[in-house]
C-alpha cells in the first residue's frame, strides 16, 4: 500500500515553527546586545552590595557607628555640593560597569607545551610500567596519556605541580627500589630544583606526585604557646602534624604547624642529636633550644667550636656556666654527672620515705654540647679524657633525674661521637643539602620528599623516635652580637633573654666542681 503524504498543514505549520524559533533565537541575542550595558551594571552592583556586606560582617561593632555617622557625613556633603549626586551616581554606575566586565573564562584543558610536557612524560614511563604480556597495556608507545594521568596541574612556567597517575597492578610498588626509579623520573622530568612528596596508594594503584612548597623562614625566636616539657623544634608543613601555635612573622600573626619536642620523665625520646653542613642552622636551633629552656630550667653549655656563638649568654639567669676550653668541659661535664648521680639519690630518697620530689630535682637540667668530636682530637692530643665521657650518665639516666642532653655535630664528624652518644639520642635533626642516603643515615628512615641542593639556613629533617619523617625550618634565632644579624633578629633574641646576675658569685658550676674537688 503506497504511503499517504503528510497533511499539508501539518508540514507547512513546521517550517513556520521552525523560522518562528529563528525569530526567536534573533530577537533574544539582539536583546543580549542592546542590554548588555544594563547586564554588566546589574552584575557589577551584586559584587559591589556583596563587597559591602562582606566589610561591615568585618567591621567590630564598636566600630560600626563610627563608620555609619562617616558615611552619612559623606553623603551629607556629597548632597549639599553642586550636581554633587549627579558625580555620585556617575562614579557608582562606573564602578559597577568595571567590576561587572566579563572575564577571561578559565582553561580547562592543558595547552600545546603542557600536553607535550606531558606526552614526554608518558612515553619515559612506557618502559617501567608495560610487559609484553599485556593485553591491553595502560601504557604502551604512542598510547593516550589521558589514561594514565587523570589529573595534572602546572604552574606559571608551564612546569608540573601535581600529578595523579595511574599504574598497572603488575607493578612492584611495594619494593623500595622499583619505587625509587620511578621518584627519581619524574623528578628529572618534571624540573629539579623543587622538592617532590610522592603518596604511593598500593591499593589503588595510583601515584600522586606533589610539589612543596617552601617551608617560611620568617619565623624569629620568640615565646611560643607551650607547656612546660615542650619544646619547639621548628615548623613543617600543615598536614604534617595536627597541632598549630600562634607565632609572629613579620609584622603579621599567624597560626603555624610546629615540630613539638616532649622531655622529662615520661619522654621516650629524652635527648636529641643535631647534625649537618657547616652553615646549615645547627647552632642556630641550639640557640633556639636554650633559650626556650632557660624559660623553666638551667643550661649548661659546652661549645667546641670557640667562635663564642653562645657568649651572649654568659652571666644570665639560669646560665650555669658556658665553656669553649678542653679543661672548661671537662669540669663543666663532670661535674653534670655528679649532678646527675645526685639528682637521682635524691628523688629515690624522697620517694622511699614518701615525700615529694624536692625542688631541686624538678628543676630541669639542660645541656648543650655542640661539636665535642673537637674536644675529643684536642684531648687525644693531649693524652687526656674524652668530655663525651662524663656523658654517659646524663644520658643512661637523664630522664628520670630531668636531665636533657643536646648534642650538635657536624655530618663529616659524627664518628667521633661515642656510643653512647649515638645509642641514646633518639629525636634527631639533620640540616642543611643532604642527599636522602645521607637523611637515612643519621634518622634511621629516608625522607618522603626529594632533598633539594639549595636550601636557606635552618632548613632540613626531623624524626622523634620512630616517628615520621618531618620536614623542618628553625626559627632565626642568630646571634645578637654579631654585626651581621639584623636589627629586627637582634631584638627578637634580647628580649628572650633572663636578666643579668648582679654577682659572679651567682654561678653555681664552678663552686660545686671546686667543691667536689
Amino acid at each position: 500500500m503506497a504511503r499517504r503524504p503528510l497533511p499539508r498543514i501539518l508540514s507547512s505549520g513546521s517550517a513556520q515553527l521552525a523560522r518562528s524559533r529563528e525569530m526567536a533565537r534573533t530577537a533574544a541575542d539582539g536583546a543580549t546586545d542592546v542590554l548588555h550595558p544594563l547586564i554588566t551594571i546589574t552584575r557589577g552592583l551584586r559584587v559591589l552590595a556583596a563587597a559591602g556586606r562582606q566589610k561591615w560582617a568585618g567591621t567590630p561593632k564598636e566600630r560600626r557607628g563610627p563608620a555609619l555617622f562617616l558615611v552619612a557625613a559623606c553623603g551629607l556633603v556629597v548632597a549639599l555640593i553642586p550636581y554633587g549626586p549627579l558625580l555620585a551616581l556617575i562614579s557608582v554606575m562606573a564602578a559597577a560597569a568595571w567590576k561587572g566586565r566579563d572575564r577571561t573564562p578559565a582553561r580547562t584543558g592543558p595547552d600545546e607545551a603542557e600536553t607535550e610536557r606531558l606526552r614526554s612524560l608518558y612515553e619515559a614511563l612506557v618502559p617501567y610500567f608495560s610487559v609484553p604480556e599485556d593485553p591491553s597495556p595502560l601504557f604502551s608507545h604512542g598510547g593516550e596519556w589521558e589514561g594514565a594521568f587523570d589529573e595534572y596541574a602546572f604552574d606559571g612556567d608551564g612546569r608540573l605541580t601535581r600529578l595523579r597517575m595511574k599504574y598497572p597492578p603488575y607493578f612492584t610498588d611495594g619494593e623500595p627500589a622499583a619505587r625509587t626509579r620511578i621518584e627519581q623520573l619524574l623528578h628529572a622530568k618534571s624540573g629539579r630544583g623543587r622538592e617532590y612528596l610522592f603518596d604511593w596508594d598500593e591499593e589503588g594503584n595510583q601515584l600522586v606526585m606533589t610539589v612543596l612548597a617552601a617551608l617560611p623562614t620568617a619565623i624569629a625566636a620568640q615565646r611560643f604557646v607551650t607547656v612546660p616539657g615542650e619544646t619547639v623544634l621548628g615548623f613543617t608543613d600543615d598536614d604534617a602534624v595536627q597541632r598549630t601555635v600562634p607565632v609572629l612573622a613579620g609584622d603579621e600573626t599567624h597560626d603555624a604547624p610546629p615540630v613539638v619536642w616532649r622531655t622529662g620523665p615520661r619522654s621516650t625520646e629524652p635527648h636529641l642529636l643535631v647534625a649537618g653542613q657547616p652553615g646549615s642552622g645547627a647552632t642556630t636551633l641550639l640557640r633556639s633550644l636554650a633559650l626556650q629552656a632557660l624559660q623553666h630550667g638551667d643550661v649548661l653549655i659546652v661549645e667546641g667550636s670557640g667562635t663564642g656563638e653562645f657568649a651572649f649568654l654568659s652571666g644570665r639567669r639560669g646560665v650555669l656556666a658556658v665553656e669553649s676550653s678542653l679543661s672548661g668541659a671537662l669540669s663543666s661535664l663532670e661535674w653534670a654527672a655528679h649532678e646527675t648521680e645526685r639528682r637521682l639519690i635524691s628523688a629515690n630518697r624522697a620517694r622511699q620515705s614518701g615525700h615529694p620530689t624536692p625542688d631541686d630535682v624538678k628543676c630541669p637540667l639542660w645541656i648543650f654540647v655542640d661539636r665535642p668530636g673537637v674536644f675529643a682530637q684536642l684531648a687525644a692530643a693531649g693524652g687526656r679524657p674524652d668530655p663525651q665521657e662524663h656523658l654517659q650518665i646524663p644520658l643512661r639516666h637523664g630522664r628520670a633525674a630531668g636531665v636533657t642532653v643536646v648534642v650538635a655535630e657536624q655530618l663529616d664528624g659524627l664518628e667521633a661521637l661515642g656510643e653512647a652518644v649515638r645509642s641514646h639520642t633518639r629525636a634527631r635533626v639533620v640540616l642543611g643539602p643532604v642527599t636522602a642516603a645521607r637523611v637515612e643515615a643519621v634518622l634511621g628512615a629516608p625522607p618522603h620528599t626529594t632533598p633539594t641542593p639549595e636550601v636557606p639556613p635552618g632548613r632540613g629533617y626531623a624524626r622523634l623516635g620512630t616517628g615520621p619523617v618531618l620536614r623542618l625550618q628553625v626559627p632565626a634565632t642568630p646571634d645578637p652580637y654579631d654585626d651581621a644579624t639584623s636589627e629586627g633578629h637582634r631584638r627578637a633574641v634580647l628580649e628572650l633573654l633572663p636578666e643579668a646576675l648582679t654577682s659572679p658569685a651567682a654561678e653555681r658550676v664552678p663552686e660545686r666542681v671546686a667543691a667536689e674537688g
